[in-house]
Parts: C-alpha cells; sequence; structure tokens
C-alpha cells in the first residue's frame, strides 16, 4: 500500500507540475516527500556489503583501522564480517529518498522528442522485469520482493506500450511532467522494495550521463534556459542541437544527451534521433546486466 502511495502521490505531484508550472527548487524536494509513506514503512537491510578491494580501508588482522574507527563514528562496521558488511542505518533511508529524487527528475530532464519520455521508460522496465525474473529463478533471498517489483513491472510495462503507440512519432499524445514522475517513481519504488537499487543505477546510466553532462548549466555556470531542446530545421526536416548564448555573446550548445548526440552524428530526423537514443538505452542496459551478474563477482563475494 505504501508503495501504491507513493507512486499515486507522485502522479498528483507531476499533474500540478504540467498545470502550475512548479520551479526547479520545489521540483528537487516534492518527490522526497512523495517517498515518505514508502521510507516510513520500509522495513529491509540497512546495511550494505562493501567491495572486496576497499576492506582493508575497515578492518586489518588487528581490527579496524584508524579510518574503520573513524567511519563507526557514524555507521556500524561489522567486525564479525571482518569489514565486509557496514551498516549505514539512518543515511541508507536518505539514500533512498535521494534515490526517488534521482529517478523521477532524471526521466524528466531526459526528454523533448516524440517517443523519448516513453521509450526510455519501456526499455527500463523491460530490464527490470528481466532482472527480476532472473532472481525469482535462482531462488534468491529477496524472491518474495522480486515478485512484487515484478508485478509492478508487468503493469507498466502493459500501460506504458499502449501510451508509446500513441506517443511516438508523429505523436498524438503528449505526457508531460504527469507520466515522468509516474514512471521515475515507479522505478524508485521497485528498486527500494525490491532491494536492488544499485542495479537499477546500473538501468539508468544515459541519464546519469546526461545529468553530469548537464550540470554546467544545471548550476548556472553556463546560462540555463526553461528548455533545451534541439531546434527543428524546417528547411532540412531535421533536429538540429540547439544553442545558448553565454558570457561574451559566446554560443555554446545547451548540454543535454540529446544535443551531445546531435553533435557526434549531425542532425538527424525526430525519429532517428529517438531510435538512436533509445538504441543507446538498451545498450546501456545490456552493458548493466553484464556488470552485475560479471564484472560484480571481481570486487564482492560469489
Amino acid at each position: 500500500n505504501s508503495a501504491l502511495l507513493s507512486i499515486c502521490f507522485m502522479l498528483f505531484l507531476g499533474f500540478t507540475d504540467d498545470v502550475l508550472e512548479w520551479p526547479w527548487r520545489y521540483k528537487l524536494f516534492l518527490p522526497s516527500v512523495a517517498s515518505l509513506p514508502l521510507l516510513c514503512c520500509y522495513e529491509g537491510s540497512t546495511s550494505i556489503v562493501v567491495p572486496i578491494p576497499l576492506r582493508p580501508l575497515l578492518m586489518n588482522e588487528n581490527g579496524l583501522t584508524k579510518f574503520g574507527e573513524f567511519f563507526c563514528h557514524f555507521v556500524v562496521v561489522d567486525q564479525n564480517a571482518e569489514g565486509s558488511i557496514v551498516n549505514l542505518g539512518l543515511f541508507y533511508l536518505v539514500y533512498m529518498g535521494l534515490l526517488a529524487v534521482f529517478c523521477t527528475n532524471a526521466i524528466n530532464i531526459h526528454a523533448g522528442i516524440n517517443g523519448l519520455e516513453v521509450g526510455q521508460s519501456y526499455v527500463i522496465a523491460c530490464a527490470v522485469l528481466f532482472h527480476n525474473l532472473i532472481e525469482i529463478q535462482s531462488a534468491s533471498e529477496a524472491r518474495e520482493n522480486h515478485v512484487f517489483s515484478a508485478m509492478i513491472m508487468i503493469c507498466f510495462i502493459g500501460v506504458s506500450s499502449a501510451l508509446l503507440r500513441h506517443n511516438w512519432y508523429p505523436s498524438s499524445v503528449f505526457v508531460g511532467d504527469t507520466y515522468c514522475y509516474f514512471a521515475g517513481m515507479t522505478f524508485a519504488v521497485v528498486g527500494i522494495s525490491g532491494h536492488f537499487s544499485k542495479t537499477l543505477l546500473l538501468f539508468f546510466i544515459p541519464q546519469i550521463i546526461n545529468f553530469l553532462w548537464s550540470t554546467p548549466q544545471l548550476f548556472k555556470f553556463i546560462p540555463c534556459p526553461k528548455h533545451r531542446l534541439p531546434k527543428f530545421n524546417a528547411k532540412t526536416g531535421k533536429m538540429e542541437a540547439s544553442k545558448v548564448v553565454s558570457r561574451g555573446n559566446v554560443e555554446k550548445v545547451n548540454m543535454t544527451l540529446i544535443n551531445l548526440f546531435l553533435q557526434i552524428f549531425g542532425p538527424l530526423s525526430e525519429e532517428n534521433l529517438a531510435l538512436s537514443l533509445l538504441a543507446f538505452q538498451t545498450f546501456c542496459c545490456g552493458l548493466g546486466f553484464y556488470v552485475r551478474y560479471e564484472l560484480a563477482q571481481l570486487v564482492f563475494d560469489s
């Protein structure tokens, strides 16, 4: 119930944002409020497994290191596990609240062309569902949590696939912030409830790249217009990277992943641009699976 309440609350806030156009400072705060029902009812573990290369920083053969002793002022290092487990306590709940903020806004700022918002959400949802099925099949300790996540993802994929048909270029339905917030909070809810928040972030690699690349504009080091969408060239019928005038009347390309793709590959039609971005999203989700099930074995105990 708390999971559905958080999703419905964020859906409502997305609708109010479309109507009232909330300033960005509220957009960073509201997802935290929407995630409160889920965090208040959270009964899972707040411990994390420390990667093998980092464990000597916390403990050695003589016990806790100096850094480990300092670290214990804030968190609990499990000495019986030889520093392999750290209980973050309240900090873990703060992390999950920030995860909700990131997921909702990450979908929202990586958007602006027909089919991209719903398309990226559909790809991520399929990756999450596939991950759930793998864990269910392997009789994971968190099997029930993955079953719950899979139930939500199946419903979400069904809704998104129908919406994508009408949102694809040329779009007859525009999703706005309502769907972006709904999708982002849905992913945050399943990641938190299913206890696979770190794996979830592996499926958000393009969104993380977009956020990091956008940082100079988001923090006003470079002027940031309200909309940073690519511009449409009526003569060629293709999308081109949009620009903003910086200090000294110097034009700079708006720093988004969409504009970066247009800089690298040149002008593209809106449909081909969406296909390219969704292909990159699919590739990154595949890379996330490789990191989760192959590379992770190098830094974590089997």
